[in-house]
């Protein structure tokens, strides 16, 4: 599986499968949800996790009815961040839109989506969402994808601010929703410069420990050890689902991988916090271990969203 997700990441997170390639016709099965035991205050959290929802199917209405870079465009913040073709981010909206206007047959296309789930920090201003997308191309084939969002709140609207989606050769036939990663209490107050500074040098840290130790135990059992029960993983084209759960996240990025090895290492460029200091993001590249067939050791763009249920406990990656 690290072979295919290395794939898909090189292509940027947004290379399509096989060109004229269509939805699956064919069943999926039905993704179960995790047994989750409501924390204390989710009546509030709740409520602002279907808010940033329904931001997202807000967004995703709008788009079905233009192109996809008008669509995508109106819900990506001033400094989104993408991973794109050529093994790079594309930084900023302005950038973000030139590459989408580079990909073939986009002006052309329409693009719509659907939410499986979200999660919110304990202030309410940072989140994320993920789930299913349908590029409709103008030969009237379509492409399944699958996307992540982190979003920030600014000025009282929701934005995202980091980005990513990956081609499947096959749709879901069902997407069953998936229970809501709720803070353990909500209504923090407002953000400290100087703590957020914090909590962003500890998330830090907890991604460079997350890549030190998977030199040493294994890329898979450091998968396992620093996911949370309810991580999702996108997966590669074989995956029609977003695959479920840090055990099996490890189970597919180690497969390939001898034991007590790891084919990359990786650090953050850039780390975006919430300034209660239970929900963030990681940004940075995927170092190979090892030359390619060619060679070249090409850096490969990742990002990361952790959580924790307080500021005392260990940060977990819970989406990427």
């Amino acid at each position: 599986m690290l072979q295919t997700m290395l794939f898909t990441l090189a292509l940027g997170g947004l290379a399509l499968v096989a060109p004229g390639a269509q939805a699956a016709t064919t069943a999926a099965p039905t993704q179960a949800a995790p047994t989750q035991t409501a924390p204390p205050q989710a009546g509030p959290a709740q409520a602002a996790v279907e808010a940033l929802l329904a931001a997202d199917r807000d967004f995703a209405r709008a788009s079905a009815a233009t192109d996809p870079i008008s669509g995508l465009s109106a819900m990506f913040a001033d400094d989104v961040v993408m991973p794109v073709r050529g093994n790079r981010f594309a930084r900023g909206l302005d950038e973000v839109r030139d590459y989408l206007r580079s990909t073939p047959d986009y002006p052309k296309s329409r693009i719509d989506w659907t939410p499986q789930r979200g999660g919110i920090s304990a202030d309410g201003q940072h989140g994320f969402t993920f789930g299913y997308m349908t590029l409709h191309k103008p030969d009237a084939t379509t492409q399944p994808l699958k996307y992540l969002s982190y979003w920030v709140r600014r000025d009282g609207k929701w934005r995202v601010v980091a980005y990513k989606r990956n081609a499947s050769r096959e749709a879901p036939a069902t997407i069953a929703p998936l229970p809501p990663a709720l803070p353990a209490t909500f209504g923090a107050a407002a953000a400290d410069a100087t703590r957020t500074q914090e909590h962003a040098r500890s998330l830090d840290q907890a991604e460079r420990a997350f890549s030190d130790e998977s030199q040493h135990i294994g890329i898979g059992p450091a998968f396992a050890k620093y996911g949370s029960s309810d991580a999702i993983n996108l997966g590669g084209p074989d995956d029609a689902l977003v695959i479920v759960g840090a055990d099996k996240i490890a189970a597919s990025v180690g497969a390939g991988s001898a034991p007590g090895t790891s084919p990359v290492t990786w650090a953050p460029d850039e780390v975006i916090v919430a300034g209660s200091g239970d929900l963030g993001i990681t940004i940075g590249f995927l170092q190979p271990n090892a030359p390619a067939a060619d060679g070249s050791r090409k850096p490969i763009p990742f990002f990361t969203i952790w959580r924790r249920p307080d500021t005392k406990a260990a940060w977990r990656y819970v989406a990427e």
